[in-house]
């Protein structure tokens, strides 16, 4: 029985650790984990230690820091996208995709790309196959630009140091004081606009899902050919997404508050 209790101790330690680093955002070193955890330093050390070795937590090759591993960010992944699968998001898209008559979408953001977590295809003819679980380059979308555009900046520079602006097309923003400007621009109005700056001949408008907290989570976009469509008019069909971004928003909200009593 006294093990069991023990266990229990460092697991709920353990989660106390991981949610302080999830919570920051940002790598930090063990001093300021064991501050904000108010845990002793060396109890800290021993939970980062066994975490790193398990891939939840990720330790500096130079500096004594630590930050969320890659199991962890899988983990998330997984549970997230799992969620969002087990809610009536597929039929908001295909209401969503009747009214518009156009392709769309919703991703999230994984290091320094967009996954494709759902997505409806239009009726058109022209229109292109990217199926859930597709990857896109999170400078040059509409979905990645948002995301983007609500990250703390130290963690939006840190992608940005970790994988080059790579040019897709002529329209591909690869500078990064002009691709933050845009990302001002983007929080301000509340949605992104791609305009052909992955692919020649499509673009796309973007606008954020919530959970209850305000906090953006993921990305609802709809893409157009610009056959049918330029980026400039492709913001008319901004009222439609907000309002199904706030379907989905609810769903969230549903769901957690049903976990939250359970």
């Amino acid at each position: 029985m006294g093990q069991i209790k023990v266990s229990a101790n460092i697991l709920d330690k353990s989660l106390v650790v991981l949610n302080a680093l999830i919570n920051s955002g940002y790598s930090q070193p063990l001093s300021e984990i064991a501050e904000k955890v108010n845990m002793p330093r060396q109890t800290v050390y021993r939970i980062t230690h066994q975490l790193e070795r398990s891939g939840l937590v990720r330790k500096g090759i130079v500096t004594d820091e630590y930050s969320v591993g890659p199991q962890l960010r899988d983990l998330c992944f997984n549970v997230f996208s799992l969620m969002l699968r087990s809610l009536p998001v597929n039929g908001v898209l295909r209401n969503l995709v009747k009214d518009l008559g156009e392709t769309c979408n919703l991703g999230i953001l994984d290091c320094d790309e967009i996954v494709y977590l759902e997505r409806v295809e239009c009726d058109w003819p022209l229109r292109l196959q990217f199926g859930p679980g597709s990857r896109v380059p999170v400078h040059a979308t509409a979905i990645g630009k948002l995301m983007l555009a609500y990250l703390p900046s130290r963690i939006r520079m840190r992608i940005f140091k970790s994988a080059p602006l790579k040019k897709f097309t002529d329209h591909t923003i690869t500078d990064i004081n002009e691709l933050n400007i845009q990302l001002k621009k983007i929080r301000r109005q509340g949605f992104a606009v791609n305009s052909e700056e992955n692919l020649v001949g499509m673009v796309a408008a973007a606008v954020p899902v919530h959970d209850k907290n305000r906090r953006v989570l993921a990305g609802l976009a709809v893409h157009v050919p610009v056959a049918r469509m330029t980026a400039a008019e492709i913001e008319q069909y901004i009222p439609l997404l907000r309002e199904a971004s706030f379907k989905i928003s609810d769903f969230l909200a549903e769901t957690d508050n049903l976990n939250s009593k359970i």
